[in-house]
């Protein structure tokens, strides 16, 4: 048997978020040869986290009876800010204790192997761009609505990095000047009003305030156990607090589209994560805002579609970068 070409073997790629972590053999031809997920415990720390990314591997592995030799690569989708070229993931709101982490030479280390590694918004807008709804355009805005808000920006055919790679921090665009802190630091950015995290938030603090609702039975009265998924859940019941906490953070949802089609002129609009799920809650009210605010030029040429790839977008993106990197 021929020995594979390094162009011709697989990449291992990892999805690290604020809520588990997704481990996948990418073929060079986007075939998906096995997959795991397991919970990120972002609380542990990053220390407990890598070694848990380490298990998950290591695990991948032996599954596929592979050693590290075997792959083209270790390719990791992180959550936060990355410097790409020192491969450190310098902060991760998401991601408590993370600061200028260097994770790439830590999994290089080990492995001995080539690594690689990207913000985890940009991976799911490559993936997306290449195997799932953005296939054809040229000039593309991903954007992932779950515990916070990422994105990845397409121009051309190119994700585009900026000056230091830290291009597409989208969720950090201040949309209200007095606005709740986030956890990055800053008021009013766009994660803290419309993200999964902002409307359970939202919800919690209503009914703590006294108000009514069918989301204190869902929870058995364990208030402090609100998701954004029972919210959506209660406002497709008819429940009036949840509609109004859904009809407020797709608002403010809407309000950074319009921002992103202004500035980025982009034929397609992708949107991902855990809300995306909630189907015409969310594309509705977004497309509705983009349709009145922006300009009618922009806003006439874009669609703003669901993402194809699921929770997968981004361990596809990582193995698109890493192939990329030859």
């Amino acid at each position: 048997m021929p020995k594979l070409r390094k162009q011709e073997l697989p990449v291992l790629a990892v999805d690290l978020g604020g809520t588990k972590v997704i481990t996948a053999l990418i073929s060079n031809d986007g075939g998906m040869l096995a997959s795991e997920t397991c919970p990120t415990l972002a609380d542990e720390g990053p220390e407990s986290v890598i070694k848990r990314i380490f298990a998950a591997i290591d695990h991948l592995l032996s599954l596929r009876n592979m050693s590290p030799s075997q792959l083209y690569g270790i390719s990791i989708a992180s959550a936060g800010a990355i410097d790409v070229g020192k491969g450190i993931v310098t902060l991760s709101p998401n991601l408590p204790g993370w600061h200028d982490v260097p994770l790439k030479s830590i999994v290089q280390e080990k492995y001995k192997i080539d690594t690689f590694l990207i913000n985890d918004a940009k991976a799911a807008a490559l993936g997306e761009y290449h195997f799932g709804a953005g296939r054809g355009a040229k000039n593309l805005v991903f954007i992932t609505v779950s515990t916070g808000i990422g994105g990845g920006i397409i121009i051309d055919g190119k994700l585009y990095s900026g000056a230091s790679g830290g291009a597409g921090e989208v969720g950090h665009m201040t949309i209200e000047t007095e606005g709740p802190r986030c956890s990055c630091g800053n008021i009013g950015c766009w994660e803290t009003l419309a993200s999964g995290t902002a409307v359970a938030k939202e919800a919690i603090r209503r009914i703590r305030g006294g108000e009514k609702s069918s989301l204190i039975e869902m929870v058995k009265g364990k208030i402090e156990n609100i998701t954004a998924k029972e919210v959506s859940l209660a406002a497709q019941n008819g429940d009036i607090l949840a509609s109004e906490v859904i009809n407020k953070a797709m608002n403010y949802l809407g309000v950074g589209m319009v921002n992103l089609v202004n500035i980025f002129n982009p034929e397609i609009i992708v949107i991902g994560g855990g809300l995306s799920k909630m189907g015409d809650l969310l594309f509705e009210p977004v497309r509705r805002m983009v349709a009145e605010r922006a300009f009618k030029l922009m806003a006439a040429a874009v669609r703003i579609v669901p993402a194809q790839l699921g929770d997968d977008a981004g361990v596809f993106g990582a193995s698109v970068f890493a192939f990329g990197q030859s």
